[in-house]
């Protein structure tokens, strides 16, 4: 099954950025605890340990294998909870600029996932991986197994979808120079 590609070039304040958005039947409130809480977001992406109150945590990737179990320095640069959640970090993989923005409308929460784009080239790889994480999300939240989703139905599946996004938004960048 290849999952259809959601994620949209957006022009914001910070820059170019794909969003992806995902909607529950969740309040606002168990969603920000989904992406915040260590515990919780081991069951889909990762953990951190450290205070956040610091302003900084240290993030490990738990969905990817342990050769890539390295953790990794994350800024936050906003939290006004349960609504906005920004982080930013640079690793191996390239610069990470993530807004997390959160609305609940009748009992339906609404989470939408940015991430400015530092690097064209890699929306390509990055908008699959997103798509991936965001239903293992969505499947933790629902209380499904996210282990069942599987990156392969994503990648290289969507890959011609994002190098559309990708090409749109180099052009931009191309023309502000």
């Amino acid at each position: 099954m290849t999952p259809i590609p959601t994620g949209e070039h957006r022009v914001r304040a910070e820059g170019d950025a794909v969003a992806f958005t995902r909607t529950y039947r969740a309040g606002i409130d168990d969603v920000w605890a989904a992406v915040t809480e260590s515990d919780r977001l081991a069951r889909w992406i990762g953990f951190y340990s450290g205070d956040p109150k610091q302003g900084h945590v240290a993030f490990t990737m738990n969905a990817e294998g342990e050769e890539n179990m390295t953790p990794t320095r994350y800024d936050i640069r906003a939290c006004e909870p349960p609504r906005l959640l920004r982080v930013h970090t640079t690793d191996d993989f390239g610069t990470w600029d993530l807004i997390v923005e959160l609305a609940e409308s009748d009992g339906v929460t609404t989470l939408t996932l940015s991430q400015i784009i530092d690097d064209p080239t890699t929306i390509e790889n990055t908008g699959p991986g997103w798509e991936y994480y965001l239903d293992r999300l969505s499947a933790a939240i629902d209380e499904t197994d996210p282990g069942a989703i599987d990156f392969d139905d994503y990648y290289p599946a969507q890959r011609d979808y994002y190098l559309r996004i990708q090409h749109v938004v180099a052009e931009r960048a191309g023309s502000s120079e």
